[in-house]
């Protein structure tokens, strides 16, 4: 299981619990029981010890710890042994506020990997059209619907952009050793469609090329707004786009797929990566596409999910 944190506060209520199918079958139990759910509940209200649980419960302290052990083993809440008026004290808080099942098993992963966050704002090139903008987690960088907003220096602090139809360019570090033998890339983004202030049905079709090989394109089946996104700043209006959908490109030996789904015969010698110093990545939606509706890309401040651009190498070393 991962969490997705809110680093401000050790004890905030906002983090996102993405589990898999068998992390799920903790989870089902920890919360198998009207007593435990209404224990996580009266946690969401703000962090109690042990012995303030049991009292609200009518419960010795011994059977409430019991429950609290479930609840923590499952990632629901965290416990701290904090100074009391005697002694110590175990206080419990709860810190998830959404529980994401990635239902689709993972692909299999190689031997080693290699993980390269890029932040949302560090892109090399652009070429975009309005609908257009880019903020940073306190503001508005230069002006909408202006793509020279997206040259201004303050680019490198972007949390979210938006744009009707081009692309930006990515140049990720080539880490790979000479002696290692690459058998996956993968590329993880938060993502979604760009319509008029949002729009849950508004498709798109977003397509990924790495060092200059169009590898798959994604239709987003919209742009989501009217809740605000678990890591979206107060100021941004909830009027406005507030989250995207989490998605993987991944390219094999064979092919190429989106979260498991095959989408073209582009294998990783179609890539020639080889000795460059850098691993070109454009995101974008080509002009005239089928679905022309725009991109939404976040950065590790806004939307659901507290993640940068993320390339993965996986490799085996050569024997």
């Amino acid at each position: 299981m991962q969490a997705t944190v809110d680093r401000t506060d050790k004890y905030s209520v906002n983090r996102v619990l993405t589990a898999t199918l068998d992390d799920y079958i903790e989870i089902a139990r920890a919360l198998s029981t009207q007593l435990r759910i209404d224990m996580f509940r009266l946690l969401l209200q703000g962090p109690l010890n042990v012995a303030e649980i049991a009292d609200r419960f009518g419960l010795p302290v011994s059977t409430a710890a019991v429950n609290i052990k479930k609840l923590e083993d499952a990632g629901l809440i965290i416990t701290d042994m904090v100074p009391g008026t005697r002694g110590t004290q175990k206080l419990c808080a709860a810190v998830i506020s959404r529980i994401v099942l990635e239902a689709m098993d993972s692909p299999k992963k190689a031997p080693n990997s290699i993980e390269i966050p890029m932040p949302l704002g560090q892109f090399v090139d652009c070429n975009v059209t309005p609908t257009c903008g880019i903020v940073s987690a306190t503001g508005i960088i230069g002006e909408y619907d202006q793509p020279a907003s997206f040259y201004e220096p303050e680019r490198s602090m972007a949390q979210l952009l938006w744009f009707k139809s081009g692309y930006v360019e990515y140049r990720f570090p080539n880490r790979i050793s000479p002696t290692a033998l690459v058998q996956s890339l993968e590329l993880t983004m938060e993502v979604c469609s760009e319509a008029p202030l949002y729009n849950d049905d508004w498709p798109s079709d977003i397509t990924v090329w790495i060092n200059g090989v169009e590898i798959g394109t994604w239709t987003s089946p919209g742009d989501f707004g009217g809740e605000r996104g678990y890591l979206t700043p107060e100021w941004w209006g909830v009027q406005h786009t507030q989250f995207g959908l989490l998605k993987t490109w991944r390219v094999d030996e064979k092919a190429s797929f989106i979260d498991g789904r095959h989408i073209s015969n582009i294998g990783l010698a179609d890539l020639g990566i080889g000795r460059a110093p850098f691993i070109p990545v454009r995101i974008g939606v080509k002009p005239g596409a089928a679905n022309e509706g725009g991109i939404n890309l976040f950065g590790r401040g806004f939307g659901n999910y507290e993640t940068d651009l993320m390339m993965r190498i996986g490799y085996a070393e050569r024997g």
